[in-house]
């Protein structure tokens, strides 16, 4: 792929940043994982795929987020020892942005059946719990969908950096309307073999949320192959079923591939069905979902890179195109 000047340039200093980050990691050499807390940042986008795929459906998303080390004492706790028997509970804290479009994003006012402009930003608040073969957590979402989101400054601005031309159709967007969502999850982990240092675990998952934003139930499970698996529960993912951000130090370099299935059923999501309370664009949710993802995870004494490559079947009933290909880089640092 031929990236124009400015692309490059970017590219460059986002990855000169990611360096200086990891280089802040590695001083925490030593470090008790408990005792630690973490700092992820987060990309997703349609266009980091082995594909090449242009804008379209869920394009962009982007997280920044923290967790803190483990407390007994934290106002969560008492949640946390009634749901998991267990007082030690972190809290996790973090902003997102997802755009999403339409198919026909060179046309103004995209035709029927194709899905609508939307973004979305949240601030999600959660209580996370470990224990030996298990992660669990349970949050809260709370935030906007339309305008307020700057979907449509963010796309657009940076089609602007980059020398491409802009999304046309952001005016037909959803409207701005506050969006609230809770979840829970677990993942388990069990063993498979150990074989020369080689080593090979699989992830069952399950996880449910409802609310305005979305209310669906997914579970899937992931296979990996490598060294150091004990020492995370699967990369992260933005909003979605995934592992999670933490992972535990080690003296020596870790690494894993990993492949992955999920589905999930679901009833609402306000960036398919459109706004709740105005008229706007929307369409009829594909109730059943599935994707396959895969990709690999490296983990050194105080940081954490991992690259995942999905693959989503359709979303909603009119979908183009086929299966839809999202990737997603994260860097996790720990303090």
């Amino acid at each position: 792929m031929h990236l124009p000047n400015a692309q490059r340039s970017l590219v460059v200093a986002v990855y000169t940043g990611l360096a200086l980050l990891v280089g802040t990691g590695a001083q925490a050499q030593g470090r008790d994982s408990a005792a630690s807390s973490f700092f992820t940042l987060q990309e997703e986008n349609s266009t980091i795929s082995t594909s090449g795929l242009k804008d379209r459906y869920y394009t962009n998303g982007l997280r920044a987020a923290y967790v803190s080390p483990e407390s007994a004492d934290s106002m969560l706790s008492n949640i946390a020892d009634t749901l998991w028997g267990d007082r030690n509970v972190r809290v996790a804290f973090d902003v997102t942005q997802q755009i999403y479009t339409p198919y026909a994003t060179h046309y103004p006012i995209p035709p029927a059946g194709d899905e609508p402009y939307a973004g979305v930003l949240l601030a999600n608040l959660a209580a996370v719990q470990d224990a030996m073969n298990t992660r669990s957590s349970v949050g809260l979402n709370l935030g906007v969908v339309g305008p307020s989101a700057y979907g449509e400054q963010i796309q657009n601005g940076f089609h602007d950096l980059i020398g491409q031309g802009h999304n046309q159709g952001w005016a037909t967007q959803l409207h701005d309307e506050p969006v609230f969502a809770v979840n829970a999850a677990r993942v388990w982990r069990y063993g498979l073999t150990d074989m020369g240092g080689l080593e090979a675990d699989m992830l069952p998952a399950l996880g449910v949320t409802a609310g305005t934003l979305r209310s669906a139930a997914e579970g899937g499970v992931t296979l990996r192959i490598g060294h150091g698996l004990q020492r995370d529960f699967g990369p992260s993912r933005i909003r979605a079923l995934s592992g999670g951000d933490v992972f535990s130090a080690g003296g020596e370099l870790g690494w894993y591939a990993f492949a992955g299935v999920k589905a999930g059923a679901v009833l609402n999501d306000i960036t398919l069905n459109g706004n709740d309370f105005q008229r706007s664009p929307g369409v009829s949710i594909q109730p059943l979902v599935g994707e396959v993802n895969f990709g690999v995870v490296v983990l050194g004494d105080g940081f954490r890179v991992s690259y995942m490559q999905v693959v989503q079947s359709q979303t909603f009933k009119t979908q183009k195109g086929g299966a839809h290909e999202v990737g997603s880089l994260a860097l996790t640092v720990l303090f």
